[in-house]
């Protein structure tokens, strides 16, 4: 695994992060320390994760980028893990379309997984933000990813899932924003796949199809409700 250059990652914790507390929910999973490179915090909002599989086909990576893009026209930070797919569809996306992107990894800092989106990881780092929960040598495991979907669920204000098979990571993600209350949305081509048994338990827990991008935004905090709720 090729790693990084080490700049000087700042510690900070998901409070800061988020510019607010954590309510009791939010806190049973939630990291007590995060490492961050990039912009400066607390993250702009609002934040929408994009998710799926690693081994995605053709059509899933051209739907992860008009989703990612769509996003980023409306000034939404497009939040997702930096793997190969959909992840690195959304982030790239995001970027040629002048938005802002989080990455959240399931290693630390200083490490590139996969090695080819170093470069992708790098820009990120320099001009977005990378955020991950793994101090600077902690072993890179499988459960890494797992801990890490949850982080991502947490930060982001709803998640789509775009492509995903019975064993996709994504799905911790999935049942971690239904856990926390966030807007969950399921692509229509997932749902419309009969062999896949998880869209139809998600959406009896409250998970949506998604149709149209315009019911995500209808669903995100906006400064105008932000500021009805304070008065």
């Amino acid at each position: 695994m090729e790693k990084a250059a080490r700049p000087p990652y700042i510690s900070t914790s998901p409070e800061e992060l988020l510019g607010r507390p954590l309510n009791e929910i939010e806190q049973k999973f939630a990291p007590s320390k995060l490492f961050l490179s990039g912009k400066s915090i607390p993250l702009p909002g609002p934040r929408v994760a994009i998710v799926g599989s690693r081994k995605a086909s053709p059509p899933g990576i051209v739907l992860a980028q008009e989703t990612a893009s769509f996003l980023a026209r409306k000034n939404v930070v497009v939040v997702s893990g930096l793997a190969e797919g959909i992840d690195t569809a959304a982030h790239v996306a995001t970027i040629r379309e002048g938005g802002s992107t989080v990455a959240v990894l399931g290693t630390s800092l200083d490490k590139f997984y996969p090695a080819r989106n170093g470069g992708l990881q790098k820009t990120i780092m320099r001009d977005h933000w990378a955020v991950s929960q793994f101090p600077v040598g902690y072993p890179t495991e499988p459960e890494n990813f797992v801990i890490r979907n949850r982080t991502m669920a947490l930060i982001s204000d709803a998640s789509i899932i775009v492509e995903a098979g019975e064993t996709s990571g994504s799905l911790h993600q999935g049942w971690e924003a239904l856990r926390l209350g966030r807007p969950l949305f399921i692509s229509k081509v997932i749902t419309d796949n009969v062999s896949l048994k998880w869209p139809k338990e998600m959406i009896e827990y409250g998970a949506v199809e998604l149709t149209d991008y315009e019911e995500v935004i209808e669903v995100l905090p906006s400064s105008e409700r932000v500021l009805e709720i304070i008065r």
